[in-house]
């Protein structure tokens, strides 16, 4: 890790971060206010997990907050990456998690999470430089992955926890 003191013109951005941080530990405080305490299984009850994710949130705020107005965040690697961000790879991305939200009741969760898969891995793929992107072999690849990721969540979720995901079929099991 470098060490580097903080470039000045970037405290009030790092403070901007800090912010929104603490507001959103805040939002999920004010939230966690109207759910039920009643102890639940294990004796905690539905409201314990939104607390501490707010107070944690908010501890973490508060705390990028400090440490850039006390003169920003120290020991910054130095960025790394383009200079400019690399649009394609973005709307590949996006295309990806769009399609997903568009198809999952069309084509099962499977199927679109495979699809957001395969368009967000091309996506960084391009961003990165690699070679062979529009390769058979590289979609194959990619499109077996996300199958072999997609495919197990699935299951998991519709088998083991029994909470409902769009399938391909009423069988359950596509």
């Amino acid at each position: 890790m470098t060490t580097t003191t903080s470039d000045p013109s970037a405290v009030w951005p790092q403070t901007l971060v800090g912010a929104g941080v603490l507001l959103t530990g805040l939002a999920l405080a004010f939230g966690a206010i109207s759910i039920s305490s009643e102890a639940g299984y294990g004796g905690v009850g539905p409201n314990f997990l939104p607390w501490l994710v707010s107070v944690g949130l908010t501890v973490c705020g508060a705390w990028i907050i400090w440490e850039a107005r006390s003169g920003g965040f120290r020991e910054l690697d130095p960025p790394s990456g383009a200079a400019q961000a690399y649009w394609p790879g973005f709307a590949w991305v996006s295309a990806g998690l769009l399609l997903n939200a568009a198809l999952i009741t069309t084509i099962g969760f499977i199927l679109s999470c495979t699809l957001c898969y395969l368009l967000a891995v091309q996506g960084l793929r391009r961003a990165s430089g690699q070679t062979g992107v529009n390769t058979p072999r590289t979609w194959v690849t990619d499109l077996v992955a996300g199958l072999v990721i997609s495919a197990p969540v699935f299951w998991m979720f519709t088998k083991f926890l029994a909470i409902n995901l769009p399938g391909l079929t009423n069988t359950g099991w596509i």
